[in-house]
C-alpha cells in the first residue's frame, strides 16, 4: 500500500504529461500480453517435426492423403497451409514453379503474422522516453517562469515543485519505455526462431515435392487413365 501511495503522489506531481505516458504504457502492456500469448502459447517450434510426417506420403505420390492430413492440422500448425497449397499444385500438375509460388505465398503470410504489432513496442518505448523528456522540459520552464515573478519566500517551494514535476515525468517515461524495449527484443527473438522453424519446414516439403515431381506426375496420369477407363466400362 505504501508503494502504491508513493506512486499516486508521484503521478500527481508529474503534471499533465504523465497521462500521455500512462496511455502509452497501457497500450504497450496490452501488446506485450497479446504477442506473448500468440508467440509463446499458441505457436510452438514444432513445424519442422510436423512436416517430417509427410515425407513417405509425398514420396509415394499420395497427394490426396497429404492434402487431407494437412487441412486437418491447419488450426494448430501454420506450415500445414503451405503443405496443402504445395500438394494441391503438385496434384494438379502445376510444375515446380507453381508449387514454390503457392507455398511461398502462404509462408509470407505466416511470417508476416509473427511480426504483427511487435514493432509498435519500439515506437512506444521511444515515444514514452521523449514524452518524459517533454514533461521534464515543461516542468523546468514552468518552474523558472514561476520563480522569476514570485516572492523571495516562495521561490524555493516553486522551484522544488517544478523540479519534482520534471523528474517524475522523466522517471515515468523510462518506467514505461524500458519494459517495452526489453519485451520487443524477447518477442522479436521468438518470432525469428518461429520463422526459421516454419521456413525450414516449408523448404523441406518443397524439396520432397520437387524431387518426387516426376513420380507424382506418372502416378496422377496413371490414376486419371484408370479413372477414365472405369468410367468407360461403367
Amino acid at each position: 500500500m505504501e508503494f502504491l501511495t508513493k506512486m499516486a503522489v508521484a503521478f500527481e506531481h508529474g503534471g499533465f504529461w504523465m497521462w500521455p505516458i500512462l496511455l502509452i504504457q497501457v497500450a504497450s502492456i496490452a501488446i506485450m500480453i497479446e504477442r506473448a500469448y500468440a508467440l509463446f502459447v499458441r505457436r510452438k517450434i514444432t513445424q519442422f517435426d510436423f512436416a517430417m510426417g509427410f515425407e513417405e506420403s509425398i514420396r509415394r505420390g499420395e497427394m490426396d492423403a497429404v492434402i487431407s492430413k494437412s487441412q486437418a492440422a491447419m488450426a494448430t500448425n501454420p506450415v500445414a497451409r503451405a503443405i496443402a497449397a504445395g500438394a494441391t499444385a503438385a496434384r494438379n500438375l502445376g510444375g515446380k514453379e507453381e508449387i514454390q509460388g503457392k507455398m511461398d505465398e502462404v509462408l509470407i503470410q505466416e511470417n508476416a503474422a509473427l511480426d504483427h504489432r511487435t514493432g509498435f513496442l519500439t515506437m512506444f518505448g521511444n515515444v514514452a522516453t521523449l514524452t518524459g523528456l517533454l514533461g521534464t522540459i515543461s516542468g523546468m520552464i514552468a518552474s523558472f517562469a514561476a520563480v522569476a515573478f514570485a516572492n523571495p519566500a516562495e521561490k524555493a517551494s516553486l522551484l522544488s515543485a517544478g523540479i519534482s514535476e520534471a523528474m517524475n515525468a522523466t522517471a515515468y517515461g523510462l518506467i514505461a519505455a524500458i519494459p517495452a524495449l526489453v519485451a520487443y527484443a524477447i518477442l522479436q527473438n521468438r518470432a525469428n526462431r518461429l520463422a526459421e522453424d516454419l521456413n525450414q519446414a516449408g523448404l523441406k516439403v518443397y524439396n520432397w515435392l520437387s524431387y518426387s515431381y516426376e513420380p507424382m506426375t506418372s502416378y496422377n496420369i496413371k490414376t486419371s487413365k484408370s479413372e477414365r477407363a472405369a468410367e468407360l466400362d461403367a
